[in-house]
């Protein structure tokens, strides 16, 4: 206590957190159970679980219950029975609390508030869970409140069923085949590449089918178990030489361009082989070579991947340190690490590897626009960087796949008929890191670069590509969950391929009503969309003519802001930056692109944009961004509270809902009614009541300020508001046109 005399001391502590924000909830009263899925079963579980909301120092949260089962960890409150404020994009299989036991990332353990990393057998159980996730979320539950028993027992289910390797037919793949109804939706339009007739239309779509041939020579998989039953090559290939080396130095089809050069692909042969073997296959390969290339009007160039693009190591330990950037504990921890953003940024290497597939695709897609010539990408497999430089191609050559149907109908070609190891890549079954590589979401991430760049290109939005990417994780939907059509096959059908009937029924993630209702399926529509107008047959040769352009690389690179201070020179791009749309200084490319190269890609950027012909993105440094809505939408502090792009996204559901309310009266003078239409419109009246991150993130998950001195935030604050400053880079009135 001071003295009488004693001047009292000047109050230095200030609070940023309401008595309301510091509430706790009452432990639940009533009985909550889980809701489980055909095949579904309880494993184990724990009472007066605390979930903090935040960890933020304000131990705000609620007290459920922690359940885990056979398909995913899932904590329960007195909400979760609730309907009321139920969200406008709810998952109808995965909850907002809900962990697919795929989605597991790392788990750890607090012990006297220092971290460890849980795994096998524990000697000690923790005080404090915290489960990382894949799809970046970050859960922490508070232990010390429950019974000694019922920790032991959620703590050592969780890292058994969620860490340790398994058996594939372990997966709840599986159980929910074998239990779950046969009730798809039959209005999918997604091509599955699974009969002859698939591949034959294709050829035929292509105009292909001159040149080409679809085979079934793998049928019973008497050539390889990697390669698909049907698939498509030259028409002078043989069927000795596609049996000869298991499909090996076979150049495999992809897909065609308009002035008839071709996309292939081929499995390379193994490097280690004695002198008579290397000489036989070399032989083998200069008569295949000799049936594509016929000079001067048949050019063939070969690209081996492996040598041109970063490895699957490479890759894998990229992504490693760029997700560590979004696994965000606490709300110190986040404005910690921004402080020294931009290096963080570039230190990781993984928009750099972005930027480098995308110039990769760019060279071949001027190799088959430009040149006329046909491209062979070769790779060990040809099943990892290869699709994603083929599908790139696809997407930036052809309209058809940047439809939503196309586009699936893309990733069943290549990625899920063409053999793509997601058990492995994804490491679904927890049996070999050394696997591991996110080779899937490299190509979503490149997609998402061309989406933000051309919009209404598009008929899919960012939100679609951001649900698919977590559907990466869902263990109902057979799509990414197998190596091969072999092992997908065999699994089905018992050990033999004889077996006509099969136990399971797989879903197909393409069905999208199995995971949203029609409401919330409209966020996966892009409203923008420039729909294709029906060809004109007197201008098609001039519209064909549009697409060979000389086209090429930026002469004057941009160059990179200089250095300044956080707080207050950078203060007014904050927001920007953390939200992708300066993200990182100009990345210097050490490999300079040759100059024909340059003239193409110069030239296309110096024309009028055509939404339905060829798209290149732009690979400037600057240009290559976050993908911000997948990466930061659980940090609350990286949200515009009624801002970001979803004003714009509002402006237009809305405008659209008045259309339609026109055209429900207009039907009703016909006696027809339009509800549940699949492209019913949400409403979002009141656009301030979002954030920029929506439909993930909503304003109620609340950001509180870290204890910062005050003359730091009134510097920030003498700033103009940052949610209403104009935003240089992004006008929406102009993206409204």
């Amino acid at each position: 206590m001071l003295g009488s005399g004693a001047k009292a001391a000047k109050p230095s502590f200030v609070s940023y957190i309401s008595p309301e924000e510091i509430h706790i909830k009452e432990p639940i009263e009533k009985e909550v159970n889980p809701h489980l899925l055909p095949g579904e079963q309880l494993l184990c579980e724990a009472s007066t679980v605390y979930k903090y909301i935040q960890e933020d120092g304000s131990n705000r949260g609620t007290y459920g219950k922690l359940v885990c089962t056979n398909f995913k960890i899932a904590f329960l409150d007195e909400d979760s029975t609730s309907d009321d404020n139920e969200p406008q994009f709810k998952n109808k299989i995965i909850g907002e609390n809900d962990i697919t036991l795929q989605c597991v990332d790392q788990i750890y353990g607090v012990y006297d508030e220092k971290k460890k990393l849980l795994t096998g057998q524990l000697r000690k159980y923790p005080e404090k869970l915290i489960i990382y996730c894949k799809d970046l979320r970050v859960f922490n539950f508070c232990l010390r409140y429950t019974k000694e028993e019922e920790v032991k027992r959620i703590v050592s289910g969780i890292i058994h069923h969620s860490q340790t390797p398994k058996l594939l037919k372990r997966l709840f793949l599986f159980s929910y085949a074998s239990a779950a109804p046969n009730n798809t939706d039959g209005r999918n339009q997604t091509v599955m590449f699974d009969t002859l007739e698939d591949w034959r239309d294709e050829l035929e779509r292509t105009k292909g089918d001159v040149q080409y041939k679809a085979v079934s020579t793998n049928e019973g998989y008497k050539v390889s178990e990697k390669l698909p039953l049907y698939f498509v090559v030259p028409i002078c290939v043989s069927e000795e030489s596609i049996l000869k080396y298991e499909g090996r130095g076979i150049p495999i089809w992809c897909w065609s361009c308009h002035n008839g050069a071709a996309l292939l692909k081929m499995s390379a042969f193994p490097k280690e082989q004695d002198d008579s073997t290397s000489q036989m296959q070399k032989a083998f390969l200069d008569g295949i070579y000799r049936t594509i290339r016929k000079p001067p009007y048949e050019l063939l160039k070969t690209d081996d991947l492996s040598s041109s693009l970063p490895s699957l190591q490479e890759i894998q330990t990229a992504y490693t340190r760029f997700k560590q950037l979004f696994l965000i504990d606490n709300s110190t921890d986040f404005w910690a690490t921004d402080v020294k953003w931009f290096s963080l940024l570039e230190s990781t290497n993984w928009l750099e590897i972005i930027r480098r597939v995308l110039k990769k695709a760019i060279e071949v897609v001027e190799c088959l626009e430009r040149q006329h010539t046909n491209v062979l990408l070769i790779e060990e497999s040809a099943t990892d960087l290869c699709c994603v430089i083929s599908s790139l191609v696809q997407v930036m050559m052809d309209s058809y796949s940047r439809t939503k149907s196309g586009f699936q109908s893309l990733i069943q070609k290549e990625w899920v008929i063409g053999g793509h190891g997601f058990l492995d890549r994804c490491n679904h079954l927890h049996r070999s890191d050394k696997e591991e590589a996110p080779v899937f979401l490299l190509l979503l991430n490149c997609v998402w670069q061309l989406v933000q760049q051309y919009p209404p290109a598009f008929e899919f939005t960012e939100t679609y590509l951001t649900v698919l990417s977590d559907s990466l994780y869902v263990p109902i939907f057979s799509t990414f969950f197998f190596n091969s059509q072999h092992q997908k096959d065999t699994t089905m059908t018992g050990e033999s391929l004889k077996t006509q009937s099969s136990p399971f029924r797989f879903l197909t993630v393409w069905d999208w009503s199995v995971q949203f209702d029609p409401k919330a399926q409209a966020f996966l529509n892009n409203p923008l969309y420039a729909e294709k107008p029906k060809p004109d047959k007197s201008q098609r040769k001039t519209a064909r003519f549009k697409h060979q352009r000389q086209l090429s690389l930026p002469l004057t690179q941009t160059k990179s802001s200089p250095k300044r201070g956080f707080f207050r020179e950078e203060t007014d791009h904050l927001i920007k930056n953390i939200l992708g749309k300066r993200i990182g200084k100009f990345i210097n490319s050490s490999d300079e692109p040759p100059n024909s190269f340059r003239e193409f890609y110069d030239s296309w950027h110096s024309k009028p944009v055509d939404y339905h012909g060829l798209l290149l993105p732009r690979i400037d440094g600057p240009e290559i961004k976050v993908w911000a809505q997948r990466y930061l939408r659980w940090i609350p502090e990286a949200q515009l509270h009624g801002g970001g792009t979803i004003a714009t996204a509002a402006k237009i559901l809305d405008l659209m809902e008045e259309v339609q309310n026109l055209q429900v009266k207009m039907d009703e003078e016909h006696s027809q009614a339009i509800s549940g239409d699949i492209h019913a419109v949400p409403m979002l009246r009141n656009s301030a009541r979002l954030s920029s991150l929506f439909p993930f993130a909503l304003l109620q998950r609340q950001s509180v300020k870290p204890a910062l001195p005050t003359s730091t935030w009134k510097d920030l604050e003498d700033e103009d508001d940052l949610v209403k400053r104009d935003d240089e880079f992004v006008d929406l009135s102009s993206d409204m046109l």
